[in-house]
């Protein structure tokens, strides 16, 4: 079975992209490349890196890209949002970083941003750069099980992989069961549910990135350029 190596938070940085690249081509036996957004910023430009998430080089993995938070900015100062402009980052970073954004990226490549997707379902695993509830949505380590447990099961998923904390983590959430009395007119019932178990795990950004492998259940988490893992296990 394919191994997806799964990477965020470039923000317009072509340098840290072509150093995953290399490090995928070389070391890590990758299938598929999934890109969970912010491949923009406002701190550099862009272009160049858009141009080559578009147009792969020979012998590159083909990027599977999402939209992430300054993507969703980006498209909502541009009118790609109905009515919605960037509010969130005015009210963040103030109009300097609303015209930084605007400045680091063409409107030529607009048309290939609006088309980007929310989130992937792939087997029994969600791919999305905040949750399953919003974009700007920042699960970590501190996250409540409660919100963790809601994320998951809104979309009806054993793992979600997320990118918006800029975290590498992962958080089990052990099996369970959920019991329940119902009292109605034949009398009172007890049902009980089984929870399977359900993992959050965040991806890291940058240089460093994720590799998932579905058959064995099992990730790691890299940095571009280092020789040094952290090996990680999922469950079954």
């Amino acid at each position: 079975m394919a191994r997806w190596a799964l990477i965020s938070g470039l923000r317009g940085d072509l340098e840290a992209y072509e150093a995953i690249q290399e490090d995928l081509r070389h070391t890590r036996r990758v299938d598929t490349l999934f890109v969970l957004g912010d491949v923009i910023g406002p701190a550099r430009n862009c272009d160049a890196l858009l141009s080559r998430l578009q147009q792969p080089r020979r012998g590159e993995l083909q990027p599977q890209c999402l939209y992430g938070w300054w993507e969703d900015q980006l498209l909502a100062e541009r009118g790609y949002r109905g009515g919605r402009l960037a509010d969130a980052l005015r009210l963040s970073q103030g109009e300097t970083a609303v015209d930084a954004l605007l400045q680091a990226v063409d409107p030529g490549h607009m048309g290939w941003l609006a088309e980007l997707q929310f989130g992937f379902i792939e087997l029994d695993c969600a791919l999305l750069h905040g949750s399953s509830a919003t974009v700007e949505d920042s699960l970590g380590p501190d996250s409540s099980p409660l919100l963790l447990l809601d994320r998951l099961t809104r979309m009806e998923v054993n793992r979600l992989f997320t990118a918006r904390s800029g975290q590498q983590f992962s958080i089990e959430l052990t099996g369970g069961g959920i019991e329940s009395q119902v009292r109605d007119l034949e009398g009172q019932r007890h049902q009980q549910q089984s929870v399977p178990k359900r993992q959050v795990i965040g991806i890291g950004a940058g240089v460093h990135y994720t590799i998932y492998d579905p058959g064995t259940d099992r990730f790691d988490f890299l940095a571009a350029g280092s020789r040094s893992q952290e090996r990680a296990r999922g469950f079954a």
